[in-house]
């Protein structure tokens, strides 16, 4: 065999090696399929969460995970996205605590209304013995926990009144999401509770067939929500832990690398959307008040806990005495 015959052999060889070399790297890089059901926006808590695990996971995985996000409902309504999470048909989901109690009731515990009073007493309970405990339950459904971030507290807006007393919610029909929890609360202060699904909330409110829903401040702006209501009540009813989930068939499908980048980054995400979301739910509240909502404080919570309580009672069916409990004990 000539030299020129020998170099073009060579040249064939190393060509071969580079493009095996570079489909092997390609068939390692893994994409994850992260869904959630409000609108991608720079201050919308999900979205922020997202967009903070996109960019912590990427980075520490060195490039082999690549995050894909699907806001705004993309890839189905709430409980869809969480049953395809569970079934391992989405790989990961940003998740309302409300919605992951339809799936294990124990996570009511965390709507319990008035239950906590500030966002460090939040924090303290679900990234301690509660948090691990109720994450311990979600993995037996093949859901596993990979920080709690944080919606804000959820707050009443409607276009009948402000709320100042237990007494302002009689009557007002409230959208309520599909969870027994939230339909008890609005019941005992003497509301309408409309359980209807998120998607259609905007048009309901629009057309007049609900008067207001309760949502926390950042989703009140991302979704123009102001549009359409006028009066924003700061009743701080119900603290918002939003759930960074990924499914547990997506997790077992990743190298052992990969399950300490995803875990690492689920930390930091989390921390950096909790740092944001408190920043930003003051800037929004100017910026509502500009677009026309009239806003007011609550300034005494005692009456509505008092209309509250039977609901605690009854949660201890369904949750059990020993977590009911414990999330009391986290809180004193």
């Amino acid at each position: 065999m000539n030299r020129r015959h020998l170099f073009a052999l060579s040249a064939l060889v190393a060509a071969t090696f580079a493009l095996g070399a570079s489909t092997q790297a390609f068939a390692q890089k893994t994409i994850l399929k992260l869904g959630w059901t409000t609108p991608e926006s720079p201050t919308d808590p999900y979205s922020v969460g997202a967009t903070a695990f996109k960019k912590a996971v990427e980075a520490s995985s060195k490039g082999s995970i690549e995050v894909q996000l699907y806001p705004n409902r993309q890839l189905g309504e709430e409980k869809q996205v969480m049953e395809a999470v569970r079934f391992g048909t989405v790989d990961m989901t940003i998740m309302t605590n409300a919605v992951i109690a339809q799936i294990e009731p124990a996570y009511q515990v965390n709507d319990l209304p008035f239950l906590y009073s500030s966002e460090e007493q939040a924090r303290k309970a679900l990234d301690g013995k509660l948090g691990s405990d109720l994450s311990a339950l979600l993995a037996k459904k093949n859901m596993l926990v990979l920080g709690y971030m944080e919606g804000g507290f959820r707050q009443m807006i409607n276009n009948k009144k402000p709320v100042g007393v237990p007494a302002d919610v009689t009557g007002v029909k409230y959208r309520v999401m599909q969870n027994p929890m939230y339909i008890d609360m609005f019941t005992s202060l003497g509301g309408a509770a409309v359980p209807m699904a998120w998607g259609e909330v905007f048009t309901a409110v629009q057309q007049g067939t609900i008067d207001g829903l309760e949502v926390p401040v950042a989703v009140i702006d991302s979704s123009k929500m102001y549009e359409v209501t006028k009066f924003l009540s700061m009743t701080n009813h119900t603290y918002s832990a939003i759930a960074l989930l990924i499914s547990k068939r997506s997790m077992d499908k990743l190298t052992p690398e990969q399950k300490t980048a995803v875990i690492e980054a689920g930390k930091i995400a989390t921390a950096e959307q909790r740092a944001a979301a408190l920043v930003n739910e003051k800037a929004l509240l100017v910026g509502l008040a500009q677009k026309g909502m009239v806003i007011n404080k609550v300034a005494d919570v005692a009456p509505f806990r008092a209309s509250v309580q039977s609901i605690y009672d009854k949660s201890r069916k369904a949750v059990g005495d020993a977590m009911i409990n414990q999330a009391l004990d986290a809180v004193k």
